[in-house]
């Protein structure tokens, strides 16, 4: 692209450009949108002027980027001029000396009031240690809240973004593709954008795992033909049917996506011939009455059942209750002929539309309701719970906003927490249905009805039957919250909570608890040196601080408010000079742990001289001494990994796909380095294989042999369960890479006892 573009004359250039804003337009005039393309042309010739002899890194002229975001807005997410016209504006304000106030000037309030909202933020929100990505977030998730396409164009600015990452540097496609995983992705997600979303997840993990992307792509290319077949003949029969009940429809079959895969991979230790539903049928039909479509859904399964056996307990009906970000579907895992389950989902054209396009299609059908009333027609069914579950979201995002977080990272875990879990539905005691994230406790429910009975909750009533507040909620659960004036909000509480707004409710309320205990613990501390006549000075608090074992006197007090500490004799002494304020707790006081800090040198080769746009060499003489492996991920040679420099400027060597590091990724990824292994075998590093088999005789023997007496590997430790007839273990060996890992995995699954071999860490 870059060299293309040098070669071009600026008549050329010229063209190009005209053709990219062509093509965005007609997508534009295809759709139902009302025509103003008068102020969509006047809004990219602003744009193509300001952005005029700037390049992109991949030497591309920049007004190709906001074309191309404007594109996306309208085609994929089928958003209309308001939103096309902010696309193309959205970056004028940030990168040139053009305001908002003067984009408010020439196309009005509301495409000002988007642009601003997309524009990056100036100044602090957390304080001066956050994390620039996390208030720049916390930014436009204030603008959202007010008008939802500020996200939606952010959304498609990433997925541009993501498109064009490889002209960036590898440090540079760390930052984006984890902020893209462990934020944007969620957010299309639960707005409904499902492609969108696995386009996201897919280009993350292509620059994040190239091999392991690579490696999918190809044995998913292997095995297309297989699928193929599969799908000939599992569908022949259902077109048949669909042909006989009168349906206009369309089938497709849809493939798992490499990251969903490969996901699956991750958390449920499967290898890739384990995973069985790589393969889906996907039904779209046109109902053939509109009040009817949920029936027609049903009446579909029905005659699905008769060709196909159905499996018990994989049926989904996300058409009476739809998930929280408005998917609709009827879900069905049916039995090929040839021994395979086949998911197959079953959705009108309506329902697609949201499937794929999210909120955007549900503001289409709305419109086409009301023009359809306003011409005398009748209403289209379109579920009014679809618009209250959006307005829910935005509610519980503006109460995690009005609640300041004093960490940047804290505050993207609340966020986070709300955005991709899988759905429960819980009634009350009234009937009333409600969504709730899976894994929610009873004092999530309580929280999520009204902070006040979450907070003086003391247990529940699930089917009539008292459980305690940590009893994990099931579908279909009825639950009945009991409370007490007496009960209040716990630490302990952080622990049994899964729902940000729970969270954030706890953590507020024990903010508020332990400003008054410091404040009363503050008046008993003036009382007693009053009382006693003394003075007490910063300096004298501080050694009665050090005295019961806190840092300062903020601490001190809170535990004289709570009453854990109570003043006396010992107090008294330090006052008046007689003591060094280390008394009994300041003996056994714990040593705070050392940490091994770089000297100047060091630091200044840590950081000062290393080149972030040049992966860091990992080697045996610098890994352990100048970088340090993360021990929350336990990276071995071989590993995709990357390097974090921390606060003390050391660098620490993590997993890509480590939690800590996604973390890392998202709030602060202007540390994060490339990094890439360049070790002789002369080291040692422990990994862990998960294995599951027949317990039949001497297959543990077999094992033993291969790892250690074949490839001469030492064993450090073995946790072997056997039950009915099936054995399952892991086993801790000592390995100087990813290669010996392979080896070992490949060489057990050839034994015809086992049916399982991963890596676990």
């Amino acid at each position: 692209m870059s060299d293309d573009f040098q070669t071009m004359t600026e008549q050329q250039e010229d063209d190009i450009i005209n053709a990219a804003f062509q093509g965005m337009l007609d997508t534009y005039l295809a759709s139902k949108h009302r025509k103003k393309v008068e102020i969509i042309t006047r809004a990219f010739n602003f744009a193509k002027q300001a952005h005029k002899g700037v390049r992109r890194r991949s030497g591309e002229p920049y007004i190709m980027h906001p074309i191309a975001v404007a594109r996306i807005v309208s085609e994929e997410i089928g958003l209309g001029s308001t939103s096309i016209c902010a696309a193309l504006l959205h970056d004028v304000v940030e990168d040139t000396d053009y305001t908002t106030e003067d984009i408010r000037n020439l196309f009005g309030d509301k495409i000002a009031q988007i642009v601003e909202g997309l524009t990056k933020i100036a100044g602090a929100i957390f304080g001066d240690q956050a994390s620039a990505q996390a208030e720049n977030f916390k930014k436009l998730l204030l603008t959202m809240s007010e008008d939802i396409r500020v996200i939606l164009i952010k959304i498609a600015d990433r997925l541009h973004n993501m498109r064009t990452l490889s002209s960036m540097a590898v440090n540079k496609q760390y930052k984006i593709a984890g902020e893209t995983l462990y934020i944007y992705a969620p957010i299309a997600y639960r707005l409904g954008l499902n492609k969108i979303k696995s386009e996201l997840e897919d280009l993350s993990f292509r620059y994040e795992h190239p091999e392991e992307y690579e490696k999918l792509k190809e044995r998913l290319a292997v095995s297309q033909s297989k699928r193929d077949l599969l799908y000939a003949e599992f569908t022949a029969p259902i077109r048949e049917m669909l042909d006989k009940m009168g349906y206009s429809y369309k089938l497709i079959g849809r493939i798992k996506s490499p990251y969903s895969i490969w996901k699956k991979m991750q958390t449920k230790h499967l290898s890739f011939d384990e995973i069985y539903d790589i393969m889906a049928v996907r039904i779209i039909f046109e109902p053939k009455e509109f009040e009817k479509e949920v029936n027609e859904c049903f009446d579909i399964y029905v005659a699905l059942s008769k060709l196909y056996k159905v499996h018990p307990d994989r049926t989904r009906d996300w058409v009476n209750q739809p998930k929280t970000n408005g998917y609709q579907a009827l879900h069905v895992t049916l039995m090929s002929k040839h021994g395979e389950w086949v998911e197959v989902q079953i959705r009108s054209h309506r329902m697609d539309d949201i499937a794929e396009q999210g909120v955007a299609a549900h503001w289409k059908y709305k419109a086409a309701e009301n023009a359809n009333l306003q011409s005398g027609g009748k209403a289209l069914s379109v579920p009014e719970e679809e618009d209250a579950d959006i307005d829910h979201w935005l509610r519980t995002i503006k109460e995690i906003l009005d609640d300041p977080q004093p960490d940047a990272m804290d505050f993207l875990d609340a966020i986070k927490l709300n955005l991709y879990a899988s759905e429960i539905f819980v009634f009350t005691p009234k009937g009333e249905i409600k969504t709730m994230p899976q894994n929610s406790t009873a004092l999530d429910f309580a929280f999520s009805i009204h902070t006040m009975l979450g907070t003086h909750c003391m247990g529940a009533k699930v089917n009539h039957k008292l459980v305690p507040i940590n009893y994990q909620l099931q579908s279909g659960d009825q639950v009945e919250i009991l409370t007490s004036r007496t009960q209040h909000v716990s630490p302990d509480w952080l622990n049994i909570v899964t729902t940000a707004k729970a969270r954030s409710k706890i953590q507020a309320a024990i903010r508020r608890e332990q400003r008054a205990a410091q404040k009363e613990g503050e008046q008993l501390f003036n009382a007693f040196v009053e009382k006693e006549g003394l003075n007490a000075t910063s300096v004298d608090i501080d050694r009665v601080s050090r005295l019961h074992n806190f840092e300062n006197k903020e601490q001190l007090f809170q535990a004289i408010g709570q009453k854990t500490v109570v003043l006396g004799d010992s107090d008294k002494n330090v006052l008046r000079g007689n003591g060094n304020g280390t008394g009994l707790a300041g003996l056994f006081k714990r040593k705070p742990k050392t940490v091994a800090k770089a000297s100047e040198d060091e630091k200044s080769s840590s950081t000062t001289t290393i080149d972030k746009r040049k992966p860091l060499l990992l080697t045996e003489e610098l890994v352990g001494s100048r970088y340090h492996l993360a021990p929350c991920c336990n990276p071995i040679a071989g590993d995709d990994v990357l390097g974090y420099i921390d606060s003390d400027n050391r660098i620490t060597i993590h997993k890509r796909n480590c939690p800590t590091a996604a973390k890392l990724k998202a709030g602060f990824g202007n540390r994060i380095l490339a990094a890439t292994w360049s070790m002789k075998k002369a080291v040692f590093f422990t990994a862990t294989i998960m294995l599951k088999g027949i317990d039949s005789v001497g297959v543990m023997s077999k094992i033993a042999n291969i790892i250690s007496q074949q490839l001469n590997v030492n064993m450090e430790r073995i946790v072997i369960e056997a039950h009915e007839g099936i054995f399952e273990g892991t086993i801790r060996l000592h390995v100087h890479d990813v290669d010996d890992v392979r080896t070992i995995c490949s060489d057990l699954r050839k034994l015809k006892d086992i049916t399982s071999v991963v890596r676990t860490e």
